[in-house]
């Protein structure tokens, strides 16, 4: 098979990883630099152009998109789409992710556990939005962040209405969340590939921290999930249509709750924390799969 992998960079761990599986198993794979395909949005036939000459058809695209070019990278997806080739996430299902409140309502819709969430507007419904979530302390999440960038834990709810009359005032769309204590500053990530968990493993914060992102110092460790955390973390990557997706959820009281469903999660982590081959498992549901003209919306909005 020919397999396109777009990332903006080939010496990411993730994005190598992809590659050295995909031509160990005897595939044909290149990295296309997102931003430098462009697109010919013809009538009968779509092709994407790159460094200046029209591109070869492919059997497959593996989108590894980044947060900050969400935009154009599911617009160059939806072109491969449009020509055929098997997406591996397809562009509605990563759209529909990266956008924190739209996911969560989705997997509102459909009984997913979640931590009990806010969204406001107007700084006059601050007071009414803090006792909603339960009160200090909270979290406070841009809907722009990510790898835990744009998170501010409040302590006091004085705390908290200065963090929110501030973002308010910035026009940033913001929103809040109940702090689950009882998680100890730890979450878990799902790897979860077609509708099974392939991996998982416990992030844990550092001291005085509460955010478990690797990029903030959190450590990683292997860990064995109950059989309703893998159900859950299957459940959520299928409400957001996605086949490949790093679920992480906390373990709160009343279950398990998912804080977020990530279309390109890293690979590095994972699979050294657990020693699976990711990438080779994440080729082998793209040959099992990959047919031309498979797109199809999953699920709804």
């Amino acid at each position: 098979m020919k397999i396109a992998v777009l990332s903006r960079n080939p010496n990411l761990y993730s994005t190598r990883r992809l590659v050295e599986a995909g031509r160990e198993r005897g595939h044909e794979v290149h990295v296309i630099d997102t931003l430098r395909a462009y697109m010919n949005i013809a009538s009968h036939k779509p092709s994407i152009h790159y460094k200046g000459a029209e591109l070869e058809p492919f059997d497959a695209v593996i989108p590894r998109i980044g947060a900050s070019i969400t935009f154009y990278g599911t617009a160059v997806l939806r072109q491969f789409e449009m020509m055929g080739v098997f997406p591996l996430n397809e562009s509605v299902a990563i759209s529909r992710s990266r956008d924190k409140l739209r996911s969560l309502q989705l997997l509102s819709r459909k009984g997913v556990g979640l931590p009990v969430t806010g969204f406001a507007h107007s700084p006059d419904d601050i007071p009414d939005l803090i006792s909603m979530v339960g009160g200090a302390p909270l979290v406070i999440k841009l809907l722009e962040g990510t790898q835990g960038i744009g998170v501010v834990m409040c302590e006091t709810e004085k705390a908290a209405e200065s963090v929110l009359e501030a973002f308010m005032g910035l026009k940033a769309n913001i929103m809040v969340q109940e702090y689950i204590r009882e998680a100890g500053g730890a979450d878990i990530r799902c790897l979860v590939v077609g509708d099974k968990v392939i991996a998982a493993m416990k992030r844990q914060a550092r001291p005085g921290e509460f955010r478990s992102n690797l990029h903030h110092g959190g450590s990683a460790s292997l860990i064995k999930i109950t059989p309703e955390e893998r159900m859950t973390a299957v459940r959520a990557a299928k409400v957001m249509g996605l086949n490949v997706a790093g679920v992480d959820i906390l373990r709160s009281n009343h279950g398990p709750v998912v804080m977020e469903v990530n279309s390109s999660p890293g690979l590095q982590g994972i699979e050294s924390t657990t020693g699976k081959d990711v990438a080779g498992l994440i080729i082998s549901y793209i040959e099992k799969n990959a047919r031309p003209n498979q797109t199809r919306t999953k699920g709804k909005g």
